[in-house]
């Protein structure tokens, strides 16, 4: 378990313009990170747009992912689907490829039982054999992982390593380090806050396009240097909240792809619909806000 833990970007999945998976834009979007100092990548997760992905997509982002990282950074690779014969499926081929453990939403749109999802997650778990991570999103899938089923999922899901915690009620982070779980927050805006009550690091999409902000808050807080990190999450928070809140919440993987366009001056294209691109005025105010916040020079790829 000690192997997960850090600054783990929530990957954006690039598109070209006929709305296929952009290979090379996603592998400097990796390398951009890794030379930056992240410690692994969350794949095609939300901020990756999943549920938009079709599972040879899915596959097919797994891949790369794992050729790029191998021997530099972890990869946690997204596996949720309705159904858990999908689940499985994508389970088998990401273990098969390489990654380093896989991770899963609850199943959602129909209501289901506590008994239910421990059973979809044993399956799908089994399936790979690898470290598994809970996905705790219950804002996008109605199902909440309490504490009460974290501990039925430990008593059932050998396989069970940690979870990735977007749940509004933070007090339960510390609850979940306590059962030996390797906790992230899903909030960037919380890392420092919830790496002191126990958390092992973040899972979040800012962070992809502008990773140096986050290392170090990482940096100074393993070193011990709390009012450093201190300063550095407010500036973090700062700069997320300067772009990601701007044109309301539908908007963020569209921010986060022109963000990086611009930081690496590559196409990453538009989100995948139904969701909409941004306008032109509206890329004008990010580009505007971009000049402001004076983000580092890249870092070269290594």
């Amino acid at each position: 378990m000690d192997q997960f833990k850090g600054i783990v970007p929530a990957l954006v999945t690039p598109m070209n313009a006929d709305g296929s998976v952009n290979d090379d834009a996603l592998s400097q979007i990796l390398k951009f990170n890794i030379a930056a100092g992240v410690h692994g990548f969350w794949v095609a997760g939300g901020t990756g747009e999943s549920v938009l992905l079709d599972d040879e997509e899915n596959r097919h982002i797994a891949n790369i992912s794992v050729d790029v990282c191998r021997g530099k950074a972890f990869t946690i690779h997204h596996v949720g689907a309705v159904t858990t014969h999908r689940a499985v499926a994508l389970a088998e081929h990401a273990a098969s490829v390489g990654v380093d453990a896989i991770c899963c939403v609850p199943t959602f749109f129909y209501p289901r039982s506590e008994e239910e999802i421990v059973e979809h997650y044993r399956v799908v778990a089994n399936a790979a054999n690898l470290p598994f991570f809970c996905y705790n999103l219950p804002t996008c899938t109605n199902i909440e992982i309490t504490v009460d089923l974290m501990k039925k999922l430990q008593d059932n899901v050998p396989q069970l390593t940690g979870l990735k915690h977007s749940a509004p009620n933070f007090h339960n982070i510390r609850a979940f380090a306590s059962m030996g779980l390797a906790t992230f927050t899903g909030s960037c805006h919380w890392m420092l806050p919830a790496m002191t009550t126990g958390a092992v690091g973040c899972v979040d999409g800012p962070p992809n396009i502008a990773p140096e902000h986050w290392v170090i808050i990482w940096k100074a807080f393993q070193d011990g240097k709390i009012d450093e990190a201190r300063r550095a999450q407010e500036s973090a928070s700062a700069l997320s909240d300067a772009l990601i809140k701007l044109f309301g919440g539908s908007r963020y993987v569209a921010i986060c792809k022109h963000v990086l366009s611009r930081r690496l001056g590559i196409d990453c294209g538009d989100p995948r619909k139904p969701a909409l691109p941004l306008s032109g005025d509206q890329r004008i105010e990010i580009d505007r806000i971009l000049e402001q916040l004076e983000l580092p020079a890249i870092p070269k790829p290594i």
